[in-house]
């Protein structure tokens, strides 16, 4: 997966260009700020706990360029070790932080996770709410998935639906008594008090946010996903333009309808389409060609756009067919079908 770069060509002349390696993750810091509070603005997880330069989770060795350590006024040099949160740049940066991982890079493990609710929210979809243990060590990206692992059975996965800064891990789960191994684990979460989860998983996920605007194009529970990633976008400074399409056959399949409608009235950059196959004079086919249309129609620029599509391998090749041909570069659309459904 290619690695973004945040940071605008025309930065302000008071800014400077911060890359971390081996990450290759770049962003933006005004000359007065501390590089710790720069990054977490730009959506890059950085650890950290104390903030002060005590704890030394958000140390850094200087590659390349000048900084300015702000608890003592020095100069660091390269080759000198640095505390994000007590530095400032004073040119741009190169750092070495192995705690940083680009987009796909973290390594899944296993973990008992507490059951804390299973909770219906329409007529076949559940929200999950699980706590895991030592939360604050486990690192994932915003629009990254789970297994559930039950004895005996194939794991079963699902999109995480919460913000990697979320205290718990929300998933949306859609079940009914004919889909049985969903319906497996939604017993096995209503029955017992922890679960084995491995995560995290996938590539079609953002380690910082992008610099360009944004399309969401989801289909039924593929939703989960994208609300992980507008959870996560709406913590950073993120203000390029992003717009969501989700589609569903049924108006009662849009299960969080009001979230959406919600973000769309409170956050200024955020556009919300619903498409819905029984509206009136509306024709779903189950090639998903309806919601295709639909986001072909959006006039957006398709050279200057990131895409994130989150559905069946159907709707999601055709979606990608349509916007290559339409214009979009194919290294712009991200979704985790290409990794576990790809063509032959």
């Amino acid at each position: 997966m290619k690695v973004r770069d945040p940071a605008p060509t025309d930065m302000p002349r008071d800014h400077r260009r911060v890359a971390l390696l081996p990450s290759g993750l770049v962003f933006e810091v005004a000359a007065e700020r501390n590089l710790l509070s720069a990054a977490a603005s730009a959506g890059v997880d950085v650890p950290a706990a104390c903030r002060n330069g005590v704890c030394e989770l958000c140390e850094a060795r200087l590659l390349a360029g000048l900084a300015l350590n702000t608890r003592n006024q020095q100069i660091i040099k390269v080759g000198g070790r640095l505390m994000l949160c007590r530095s400032t740049a004073l040119t741009d940066l190169d750092l070495e932080i192995s705690a940083v991982m680009a987009a796909g890079n973290n390594q899944p493990g296993k973990f008992q996770a507490k059951v804390v609710e299973v909770r219906s929210i329409s007529h076949d979809v559940y929200r999950v709410e699980l706590q895991l243990p030592r939360r604050r060590e486990l690192s994932f990206h915003a629009g990254q998935y789970l297994s559930v692992n039950l004895p005996g059975a194939e794991p079963c996965y699902f999109s995480i639906a919460s913000s990697p800064s979320a205290q718990h891990i929300e998933l949306h789960i859609q079940a009914t008594p004919e889909w049985v191994s969903a319906q497996k684990v939604i017993d096995a979460l209503t029955s017992g008090g922890e679960v084995t989860v491995e995560l995290p998983h996938g590539k079609a996920c953002l380690a910082s946010a992008p610099s360009k605007p944004l399309l969401l194009v989801a289909a039924g529970t593929g939703f989960a996903q994208m609300k992980s990633l507008v959870d996560y976008l709406r913590e950073t400074s993120y203000n390029q333009p992003v717009k969501l399409y989700w589609g569903v056959r049924r108006h009662e399949d849009m299960y969080l309808r009001a979230l959406a409608q919600q973000w769309h009235e409170e956050w200024p950059p955020f556009t919300f389409v619903p498409v819905v196959g029984d509206d009136e004079d509306n024709d779903w086919s189950g090639h998903h060609d309806q919601l295709v249309r639909a986001v072909l129609a959006s006039g957006m620029d398709w050279a200057n756009v990131e895409v994130h599509a989150s559905g069946s391998p159907a709707m999601v090749y055709t979606l990608m067919d349509a916007l290559v041909d339409a214009g979009l570069p194919e290294g712009a659309f991200f979704s985790d079908v290409l990794e576990y459904a790809p063509r032959k």
